[in-house]
């Protein structure tokens, strides 16, 4: 599985929010589609440099589900677009 992280801080793992204010991680279960939601939110300015990790699936899971964290897995069939409020968060 791949998650998004700020550039040379795998440990703070990019969230966004959802419809109800909740963080949400998203998960991606192949790296293009990683790759490529990370090259649209390259193309905002105000987001740090950010890049792709990939992590097994039970640690990364496993870490939000002990932390009380939301979390979306995000398939190949699914489509993500970044949120219109580019204040990126991290958790």
């Amino acid at each position: 599985m791949f998650v998004l992280t700020i550039a040379d801080h795998p440990e703070g793992v990019f969230s966004v929010y959802d419809e109800r204010e909740n963080r949400v991680i998203p998960i991606f279960t192949a790296n293009d589609d990683a790759e490529r939601y990370l090259m649209m939110i390259e193309n905002e300015e105000d987001y740090p440099p950010m890049e792709v990790v990939e992590m097994e699936d039970h640690v990364i899971i496993g870490a939000c589900q002990d932390r009380g964290q939301r979390f979306s897995i995000i398939t190949p069939d699914d489509f993500l677009v970044p949120p219109d409020d580019p204040e990126p968060e991290t958790e």
